[in-house]
């Protein structure tokens, strides 16, 4: 039987403990995926404490996992006829909190294959962050000649948004620890330290002004967009969702196949990169407290 990891209680990252499950039996467009890596982001430990209790339903025990890489071992019912997934094919995805385990169903529709030249660890830590940073700077008309504020630059979703900014010709300023600041000048951003004092450091900076601000973390973050960006649309939040109703500024992000699919291409070629940190499955534990902390380069991922 494979495993899953999963918690039948709120808490800390101890309450992560694996169960055995059936096998899963993929329905009409599903395929049955074995997964090689899977991505640890900041929603999961969010989830795992209990900070959208209220907002969504408790269902114990909770699987976590939003992305993943593996290889489809079954095909259910109406496969594709263009045989582009077939049994045996390595592929990438999206999940909903169920990619943290040995195997896993997916629609094939939402399957993209992955190339060879990318390593298992980073094809599983890709979708979920390429996907948002991807579709967060589209809805935000980032392009030639605008100054990008990002902050938490040096996370997941900050260091793919900082190298598809810069592709689009924008000039991009990131906000990290000072141990991520040649990390960011090596993606192509201009770093300066978050917490007091930030607007200032981004003003002297961009005397002209900000253009765009992508904020991936919320608080000071957002309260500095607001005072440095003058469309309010034009500044957007993955996290913050009061601000979204207080000042009118987007909430960005969501799924994208074609994005994914252009992120991926990206990613073989050596136009994107994405350092990872990797964890057996079994040490989710570990994985998460590590997340948490709030000082990842890149992504953390699971590796089964």
């Amino acid at each position: 039987m494979p495993t899953v990891i999963a918690l039948t209680r709120f808490g800390p990252p101890d309450v992560l403990r694996p169960f055995q499950v059936e096998t899963p039996r993929p329905g009409p467009g599903q395929a049955l995926v074995r997964i090689r890596a899977a991505g640890v982001n900041p929603v999961d430990y969010k989830i795992r404490r209990g900070d959208f209790v209220g907002t969504e339903p408790a269902c114990f025990p909770q699987r976590l996992g939003n992305e993943f890489a593996g290889t489809v071992i079954a095909l259910g019912p109406a496969a594709p006829a263009d045989g582009s997934i077939a049994v045996g094919t390595d592929v990438m995805g999206s999940a909903a909190a169920q990619a943290y385990a040995e195997v896993l169903v997916a629609d094939i529709d939402g399957l993209v294959v992955k190339p060879p030249s990318i390593p298992w660890e980073t094809a599983g830590g890709l979708p979920a962050v390429g996907q948002t940073a991807h579709v967060a700077l589209s809805q935000l008309g980032v392009g030639a000649g605008d100054v990008v504020l990002v902050h938490a630059a040096a996370g997941g979703v900050g260091t793919v948004a900082v190298q598809l900014a810069r592709d689009l010709g924008a000039r991009v300023i990131g906000t990290a620890g000072e141990h991520n600041h040649d990390y960011l000048r090596d993606l192509g951003a201009i770093p300066t330290t978050y917490g007091p004092g930030l607007f200032d450091r981004v003003r002297a900076l961009a005397p002209d002004g900000i253009d765009v601000a992508l904020d991936l973390v919320g608080g000071e973050a957002l309260t500095t967009s607001l005072a440095l960006v003058d469309d309010r649309r034009r500044i957007g939040t993955t996290v913050d969702q009061n601000a979204v109703r207080e000042h009118g500024v987007q909430r960005v992000g969501g799924r994208s196949l074609a994005a994914l699919r252009e992120v991926v291409d990206r990613a073989a070629t050596g136009r994107l990169i994405l350092p990872v940190r990797t964890f057996p499955l079994q040490d989710a534990v570990a994985a998460h407290r590590v997340v948490e902390s709030g000082h990842v380069r890149g992504k953390v991922v699971l590796t089964v």
